[in-house]
């Protein structure tokens, strides 16, 4: 986090193209290196039993930092202030709190719930002994190394999944006000506060979803489900274009889809993998599955302009989420169970 944001905020300094791509380099050197950590972290802390409600909710900051960011950024576009541009302030302005959120959190937050004196002593000794169980259990039935980890057929599969659905994801997030520009003609302003729209139902969606994942127990379906919404969204998006009103409530389908996969996502790989080897598959498929963050984009930018139409990427992405769904289904019904 301490990372990421000195980065952030360098990169409203920034004067050349190799500053830049030296920059954005190092930012996702750093997102890839937290990611997997809070997933990981987020089993020493919760059962199996909430562990998709506790993803949803530190997943839900996703679209409700773009639901709040959308407008924010939107107006920060506009200022100048002591001779820099708005967007610098933007990097600088959004990269500060990751500084101070990650020196609290070194500070704060412990590796263990035992370790936690701000728990009352029941507390910490009753989550204690309940990860404990589980992880006892786990590892009797479930007992591999990091490198069988890695070539394990459902790390695989979610990390292809992932993959595909991330293509979407940042697709969709790239290129969402562009598309909503092009389709209304509205000032930048009121089209940050239009695009804020999907992020609110995404971030309602997800915690419903992570909600329900954990009361049902079930994992593949709440992961594949979403990832068909989503595409069937997008698809839509692509189909009422002419019709800007509808394609927003299409984008706010696709949105709901995109985000509400998380939670039951990321408890798919500690339901068969822990320790090192499940921390060392969260890294592999978070970091396959970023790529997708550079296939989406791109893509959609290449047919946008070999088209000059937003309908082919918007098509483009609906089938890499469809796609997605697909393998999150071959998943074994039997490795995928609570334990």
């Amino acid at each position: 986090m301490i990372t990421w944001g000195i980065v952030a905020v360098l990169m409203g300094f920034m004067h050349s193209a190799t500053q830049f791509y030296w920059l954005r380099l190092g930012l996702g050197a750093a997102e890839a290196g937290f990611f997997p950590g809070i997933i990981v972290y987020l089993t020493h802390w919760f059962r199996y039993q909430d562990r998709a409600k506790a993803v949803a909710l530190f997943m839900a900051a996703v679209p409700l930092s773009n639901f709040l960011g959308a407008p924010v950024s939107g107006l920060l576009l506009g200022v100048n202030w002591f001779g820099l541009a708005g967007w610098r302030w933007l990097f600088i302005l959004e990269g500060a709190p990751a500084i101070v959120l990650g020196v609290i959190t070194i500070f704060y937050l412990t590796d263990w719930p035992h370790q936690a004196k701000w728990l009352a002593e029941d507390e910490r000794e009753w989550i204690a002994k309940e990860l404990e169980k589980e992880k006892e259990i786990k590892a009797a039935a479930h007992s591999v190394s990091v490198l069988q980890a890695l070539r394990h057929r459902e790390v695989v599969l979610l990390a292809l999944g992932y993959f595909c659905v991330i293509t979407g994801l940042y697709g969709f997030n790239f290129w969402l006000p562009t598309i909503v520009k092009g389709l209304s003609g509205l000032p930048n302003l009121t089209v940050t506060l239009i695009s804020a729209l999907p992020y609110f139902v995404g971030f309602v969606a997800l915690l419903i979803i992570g909600w329900s994942s954990d009361r049902t127990g079930e994992r593949r379906l709440h992961t594949a489900i979403p990832m068909f919404v989503a595409g069937l969204g997008l698809l839509l998006s692509a189909m009422t274009q002419s019709i800007p009103v509808l394609a927003v409530a299409m984008f706010c389908i696709a949105a709901a889809g995109l985000y509400s996969f998380f939670p039951a996502f990321w408890a798919l790989p500690t339901t068969f993998l822990a320790g090192s080897a499940a921390a060392a598959s969260i890294g592999l498929i978070n970091s396959i599955g970023n790529l997708g963050g550079f296939a989406g984009p791109y893509i959609v930018g290449y047919i946008n302009e070999q088209t000059h139409s937003f309908i082919g990427g918007m098509l483009y992405l609906s089938l890499s989420a469809i796609v997605g769904a697909i393998l999150i289904l071959a998943l074994r019904g039997k490795s995928v169970s609570s334990p």
